[in-house]
């Protein structure tokens, strides 16, 4: 079953580049979701986490804050 992956970013944040590059290396689709626009999906990116700061990445749920390669390989189930 494939992962449903949630990239909340801006368009100006380098990390949330690199993480979007390292999705779609791994044969990864991923829904984007622009918090410097969407303020709703902001203040919900917020007060699930209490974390401000972009990348989050939600895997089936599972918040990633920021780019941390060996949680998103844990919850993606890349072997490498």
């Amino acid at each position: 079953m494939k992962p449903k992956i949630v990239v909340f970013s801006t368009p100006s944040c380098s990390w949330c580049k690199k993480i979007k590059e390292y999705l779609k290396s791994n044969g990864l689709t991923y829904k984007e979701i622009d918090v410097s626009k969407d303020s709703a999906a902001r203040a919900d990116m917020i007060r699930k986490t209490g974390q401000e700061g972009v990348p989050q990445t939600w895997i089936n749920n599972q918040p990633v804050v920021g780019f941390d390669r060996a949680k998103l390989d844990r919850l993606l189930e890349i072997k490498k």
